[in-house]
């Protein structure tokens, strides 16, 4: 197994500071590397652990803290294992952080995420992947479309709202992107319903974009994250199967 280094890191943005996790193989070696976007509870040990696991395979990970704006993480004052059904309140704080994201705002610092990457030395030249989870697998496919020379490959799991009808939803990028794609959806998740899943298909089948859209049967929203709820031990690991799988076409 390769030994992983993994280190706090801040980035300038033009907005501030995201603090973000860096990890990578220990020999300090140029990898490829893959932008992890995060779900609503944030950076935090399950996505620091989740990017220990992708570097052990041979990447460099950067996971940021895409609430920047609003502190450093943890932004959130979290239980170790996360309940929303016992804990409401815990939405009644997230959804206006997440709100606040705008799709401008959030592109504009993914710009900022893949220059950096670009400019360390334990990444390896060329275009990197993306992994984003939830409201990650949002950002993961508009990144996608805003910059297809710099990704060659993004996946999505347990996305939600990702092909609405609204004029700035992710989905209406599908023609700018150049990329292979891969979307595991989460089974019966209010937060894509099936017209959204008919919807993200066609546009991505007409824009001619090399896709892969599944539904995991069982497998409820936010069914990646060990330290919730939501946690399914069997679509998690086909969540990693289908990543990792993606990942070694691309590289």
């Amino acid at each position: 197994m390769t030994s992983v280094q993994g280190t706090d890191v801040d980035i300038p943005t033009e907005d501030g500071i995201t603090d973000a996790y860096l990890a990578h193989p220990a020999d300090g070696a140029p990898r490829p590397a893959v932008l992890v976007f995060q779900d609503a509870f944030g950076l935090r040990p399950q996505l620091r652990s989740m990017a220990d696991r992708l570097a052990e395979a041979g990447y460099t990970v950067l996971v940021p803290n895409v609430f920047y704006r609003h502190g450093r993480a943890p932004v959130f004052d979290l239980p170790e294992f996360i309940d929303p059904g016992a804990r409401p309140e815990i939405f009644e704080k997230i959804s206006p952080v997440m709100q606040a994201l705008t799709p401008e705002l959030a592109m504009r610092d993914a710009g900022v995420y893949l220059r950096w990457l670009a400019e360390r030395p334990e990444v390896a030249d060329g275009p990197v992947a993306l992994t984003g989870y939830c409201m990650g697998a949002r950002l993961s496919l508009l990144t996608a479309g805003t910059y297809p020379d710099r990704v060659a490959a993004a996946a999505g799991f347990h996305g939600g709202r990702l092909a609405t009808d609204t004029p700035d939803s992710p989905h209406l990028v599908a023609e700018q992107i150049t990329a292979e794609l891969y979307f595991g959806h989460a089974d019966n998740d209010h937060s894509l319903p099936p017209e959204q899943i008919e919807r993200l298909e066609a546009a991505l089948t007409e824009a001619g974009v090399r896709h892969r859209c599944e539904v995991y049967e069982g497998a409820p929203h936010g069914f990646t994250q060990a330290d919730t709820a939501a946690y399914h031990s069997e679509g998690d690991e086909r969540h990693w199967a289908a990543l990792l799988d993606l990942l070694k076409r691309t590289f």
